[in-house]
């Protein structure tokens, strides 16, 4: 299985990557560069914005733009023109956190995980200040519902081809399947999936579902992506030539490529002189399809 740098866009935290058909477009951001990228890789074109916050998840939206999950809350912002609107502060009341994984599910609701703010206004790295992040549903009117919590770094949004099982991940502990209810928007039964014992295996960051209904995890720390059957077994690992992978979506004309971040962050000379393509974006040959993503119900 064929995996290529594509980008060498050396982000210090590539996260959020997500693809826009009717642009030919992947985008994704570099948090504490305070960036977010933009890339057509039929013509080789790449922009690079500057963001006043931090930005850490992306989707689409249906009224055109993007939705972008800052350090402090939820905007609708449009890349090429600026604007900017906040539409919710989930965490007002836990300044200490910051948004992290979000993603659209098949209604355009965008579910956002947030934790610690692990990193100081210079995009250094800081001590988790504890298990204090929670799992939220932002609803096209700007509504912010907590839907479950606290867990310590939340990872991982994806939902089967079925829409009846919806996959999030806590990195300090593993990934959790839940039972969705598509049309209330509302999961239950949280459970263990895709377990893992094996160190060199990394910890769970982010994911995305193919058509076959397997769920492909990037490893920070395991220089990987898993895909795991829905019964939870694993059924491949794909290296990558650099230690922190961070999360990936499925793009291209048929959807048949895997679009990797990764990161540079924490990683000290030496490493970074082994890897010298950490922080950059990837793509695998990944023999299967993806799901088309569903934009915010704007």
């Amino acid at each position: 299985m064929r995996v290529t740098c594509v980008v060498d866009a050396r982000c210090w935290l590539g996260e959020g990557p997500v693809w826009s058909a009717a642009e030919g477009c992947l985008t994704w951001a570099d948090v504490p560069a305070y960036r977010v990228h933009r890339w057509y890789p039929a013509s080789g074109r790449h922009d690079v914005f500057t963001t006043p916050e931090m930005v850490i998840s992306l989707a689409l939206c249906r009224s055109g733009g993007l939705i972008a999950a800052t350090t402090t809350g939820i905007e609708l912002w449009n890349p090429d023109s600026g604007a900017r609107r906040r539409i919710a502060t989930p965490e007002s009341a836990l300044p200490g956190n910051r948004s992290n994984d979000g993603k659209c599910d098949r209604r355009g609701r965008f579910w956002l995980g947030t934790m610690g703010n692990n990193l100081n206004p210079d995009g250094t790295g800081r001590e988790l200040p504890g298990k204090t992040g929670q799992l939220h549903r932002i609803d096209g009117d700007g509504t912010s519902t907590r839907m479950d919590g606290p867990f310590g770094i939340c990872n991982t949004l994806a939902w089967s081809p079925d829409d009846r099982t919806m996959y999030f991940g806590d990195s300090l502990v593993g990934i959790y399947a839940y039972d969705f209810d598509l049309a209330r928007g509302t999961i239950s039964g949280r459970r263990r999936f895709a377990v893992t014992d094996d160190p060199a295996l990394g910890v769970p960051d982010g994911s995305t579902i193919d058509a076959e209904g397997y769920l492909w995890n990037c490893r920070w720390g395991g220089a990987s992506v898993l895909r795991w059957a829905p019964d939870g077994t694993l059924d491949r690992r794909i290296d990558l030539p650099c230690d922190q992978v961070t999360s990936a979506a499925f793009g291209g004309p048929d959807l048949s490529i895997l679009y990797v971040t990764t990161a540079r962050h924490g990683l000290d000379e030496a490493a970074l002189a082994r890897q010298p393509l950490a922080g950059g974006l990837f793509a695998i040959e990944a023999g299967v399809s993806g799901i088309a993503e569903v934009p915010f119900n704007s």
